[in-house]
């Protein structure tokens, strides 16, 4: 793999760690805030928000500028957004510093993902894939449990500034190292590209991704008051809770490049059904420490493995449209990353109990199987049925009319 995507997967790092990181800090955030928990946790959703309309968004404004140009204004834009965060005592401002934080991310996030598989061989795509988003993954193991670290420390600001100092290596490796355009890179339209990403393939694809990583966020939003008032696990270990959490999405990010280029479906179905049966598990032995650890790693290797390999699946799907293809497989894991957090809180609002979003994240798994158990019965259904055997005197005996 070309090193840039190394140095692309830094800055992605940076972004990880801020969508993350209020994983560890909604308590805090919620008591110097003063607002509820589950209103902490909408702060997740507002990001979330802001990469589902910015990843198209700033994808179609971002299509004629050069790849380096576009990278520098969504990272500087997402650094300053940080900055703004840690210095107010607003719980509105601190609501649209995310969303606005999420915008550049998003952006961010599509131009970098059409850059790195623009730098590999056509039928590389998952590595290059895995490779960026290792910076996500990355960010679960070190970037989110240090974030609750320095928020136990020095209170929650400190790991908004902590983000932003990470930050800043990023902008300097993407202006010394990225081209101002990617090899192969051609001018794109935004009309030409929206145009091909109607096909069925690629919208049950990213489906399936919206409703993954639904339940991914669902659970993983609400862990820290899960392991601290169901499990019983103390504060002080909750950052290493969060790591093992991120070590399990490393091991499937990196399962999931292995996989997705060569044979991606058993993963996605064995992968789906083990999500499903391990949420209701995972509810059902929540107020045992040990379990909620093993669930940690165990879930997290799942979602990840199965969430990157349907993102390497929507962008083989879409290579007739390399930059908006990035930005929709994108948006569709935020619109779950954005739904998961919101029915997590609604039915912990509604008096269900901390084990709620669990039992939510088994659903939206359960609405995956079927999902995409449907689509396949209909493509092989339409298959069966080809032109060829509707023309009269093919595909079947023509009886002459009697005279």
């Amino acid at each position: 793999m070309p090193l840039v995507l190394y140095l692309l997967a830094l800055a992605v790092f940076a972004q990880g760690t801020s969508e993350f990181m209020l994983s560890g800090l909604v308590s805090d955030i919620a008591a110097d805030m003063e607002v509820s928990v589950s209103a902490a946790g909408t702060l997740t959703s507002a990001f979330a928000v802001g990469m589902v309309v910015g990843a198209p968004l700033m994808a179609v404004l971002s299509l004629r500028w050069s790849r380096r140009r576009a990278l520098l204004a969504f990272l500087v834009t997402f650094l300053l957004a940080h900055v703004v965060g840690a210095l107010t005592t607003s719980y509105g401002v601190l609501l649209a510093t995310r969303v606005v934080g999420a915008l550049a991310n998003a952006g961010f996030l599509a131009v970098a993902l059409a850059t790195a598989t623009g730098l590999v061989a056509p039928d590389a795509k998952g590595r290059a894939t895995s490779v960026l988003l290792g910076g996500t993954t990355l960010a679960c193991v070190a970037g989110v449990p240090g974030g609750a670290l320095l928020g136990q420390l020095w209170g929650w600001r400190a790991a908004f500034w902590a983000v932003a100092l990470v930050s800043l290596p990023a902008v300097v490796a993407v202006a010394r190292s990225v081209p101002s355009d990617s090899p192969g890179a051609a001018p794109a339209s935004a009309r030409s590209e929206l145009a091909a990403l109607r096909a069925p393939r690629l919208l049950v694809t990213l489906l399936l991704g919206a409703l993954v990583n639904g339940a991914t966020f669902c659970a993983f939003t609400y862990l820290e008051p899960l392991a601290t008032h169901v499990a019983g696990v103390g504060d002080a270990w909750m950052p290493g809770l969060l790591a093992l959490f991120g070590l399990g999405s490393f091991v499937g990010v990196t399962l999931g490049g292995r996989v997705a280029d060569s044979r991606p479906l058993p993963l996605l179905v064995a992968g789906s059904l083990a999500l499903l049966a391990g949420w209701a598990a995972f509810a059902l032995t929540a107020q045992h420490t040990a379990a909620t650890v093993a669930f940690a790693f165990v879930q997290g290797t799942l979602s990840f493995a199965v969430g990157s390999t349907l993102i390497a699946r929507a962008l083989y799907a879409a290579t007739a449209a390399p930059t908006l293809g990035g930005a929709f497989a994108t948006a569709a894991l935020n619109i779950g990353a954005a739904v998961g957090p919101w029915a997590g809180g609604r039915a912990i609002d509604a008096g269900l109990g901390y084990r709620s979003p669990l039992w939510v994240s088994a659903a939206l798994m359960a609405l995956a199987l079927a999902t995409g158990g449907g689509a396949a019965l209909l493509a092989r259904r339409s298959a069966r049925v080809r032109p060829a055997d509707l023309t009269p005197g093919r595909g079947r005996t023509s009886v002459p009319p009697r005279p």
